[in-house]
């Protein structure tokens, strides 16, 4: 039975932090249960990561457990046998992460000469390609009706106006929106730059829209946070109140009040954070924006990513569509 990574039921002494080790590992030995937990903590640095790979270990070594195999029994026909059971109750992409994070995982122990193979190196994931993102987009006419409907008297609704024009103009993530400093807003000349901070550790920077750059002077002159550079530029509100708090705004903060503000704005569409980066990229490119540069904005690595949220052929697809008449 694999334990999750929480509770140090299994876990040595010795072993950094509360990290707890499945049964299969853990019965390896010492040495195995020590490798299997710097993986998690010396390997992967980015949390998000972390959590998804320490679920796919957790539901790898509890199928193991479930079908009593011990570590050094597990072959290249279990991994498979594991992939086909997850593929019919998972989506394709997520049977592919969950299969790359124990294949990292083994190679990890492979190194520490924990095990002799890896069993999960010449496992197949699922065949997955996708030509356009799956990321719901408001309509030019439904983002313009929320922006507007946003009042304005307040430092909560300049805050919600300013954080969703930072994902609509720079194409953030919302990881990355929510950890921006009052500091990365900031002057290079008579232009105003904003500094991301995004997946891996980087620092992307690119220049103000300058529509953006009324809405962050407006929220942060009205916050009166000017002077706090190193504090959260996006902060929790008090209760009810129209109080800010010197805590940073998270990722299910933000997804609430957008979902409040798209209901108070009457959006059909089931819009969330993803959304205002990709309705950001396709007006981009609506308005003669090119490719290689909105890859560039966004920080993909390839254009085949930045390509999923472009969805100008929707419209050409709808309008084909109405053509079917009798």
């Amino acid at each position: 039975m694999a334990h999750d990574l929480i509770l140090p039921d299994r876990v040595s002494p010795t072993l950094p932090g509360a990290l707890a080790v499945p049964a299969a590992v853990a019965d390896a030995g010492e040495a195995a249960a020590r490798r299997y937990v710097e993986f998690f903590m010396a390997q992967i640095r980015n949390p998000n990561t972390r959590a998804a790979y320490a679920r796919a270990a957790s539901d790898f070594f509890g199928w193991c457990g479930r079908h009593d195999l011990v570590l050094a029994a597990v072959g290249p026909v279990h991994v498979a046998a594991w992939v086909e059971g997850l593929g019919r109750r998972l989506s394709a992409p997520s049977v592919k992460q969950r299969l790359a994070a124990v294949r990292m995982l083994y190679d990890w122990l492979v190194v520490g000469h924990v095990v002799p193979h890896n069993p999960a190196a010449p496992v197949r994931g699922p065949k997955h390609s996708a030509a356009r993102g799956k990321t719901r987009m408001p309509t030019r006419e439904e983002a313009k009706a929320l922006l507007s409907s946003i009042p304005t008297d307040t430092v909560v609704g300049l805050r919600d106006r300013a954080l969703i024009g930072v994902l609509l103009y720079t194409f953030a993530r919302v990881g990355a929106a929510t950890a921006i400093r009052v500091g990365d807003y900031y002057p290079v000349g008579k232009r105003w730059w904003v500094r991301l901070r995004e997946k891996g550790g980087r620092h992307h920077e690119m220049p103000c829209h300058h529509t953006l750059g009324e809405w962050l002077d407006a929220y942060i002159e009205t916050a009166g946070i000017e002077a706090d550079t190193h504090g959260p530029l996006f902060r929790t509100a008090k209760g009810r109140t129209s109080r800010l708090t010197a805590t940073a705004m998270s990722q299910p903060d933000v997804y609430r009040m957008i979902r409040r503000r798209a209901e108070v704005a009457g959006v059909a569409t089931q819009i969330g954070c993803h959304s205002w980066r990709a309705r950001g990229i396709t007006a981009y490119l609506e308005n003669g924006g090119l490719l290689e540069h909105a890859q560039a904005m966004a920080g993909h690595a390839s254009a085949r990513t930045t390509k999923l949220y472009d969805r100008r052929g929707e419209q050409i697809s709808l309008d084909e569509v109405e053509r079917i008449t009798l």
